[in-house]
């Protein structure tokens, strides 16, 4: 079994989101998979597109400042940012 390496633990979650990248003119539907108060493992058709730093505006609107962390072809594990 893989060691956890988070700081924080992540609860399963079943949640829709958007991925708003280019000021929040594009967006790109997301599924989050998982989530903590320092990050979210995001579910996608394609990563193709998508840039390393985005905002995620989730469905009751909460919006974070994500830097991603690791890619596979479909999932996206970021970290939360602090407001600038």
């Amino acid at each position: 079994m893989q060691e956890e390496r988070r700081a924080t633990i992540r609860h399963r979650t079943l949640k829709g989101g958007k991925i708003a990248i280019n000021d929040g003119f594009s967006v790109i539907d997301c599924t989050v998979r998982n989530m903590s108060t320092t990050g979210a493992m995001l579910r996608v058709t394609s990563i193709l597109g998508i840039p390393d730093a985005f905002q995620l505006i989730m469905s009751d609107g909460q919006k974070f400042d994500c830097v991603v962390q690791r890619k596979t072809a479909t999932d996206i594990g970021v970290t939360f940012q602090p407001a600038a």
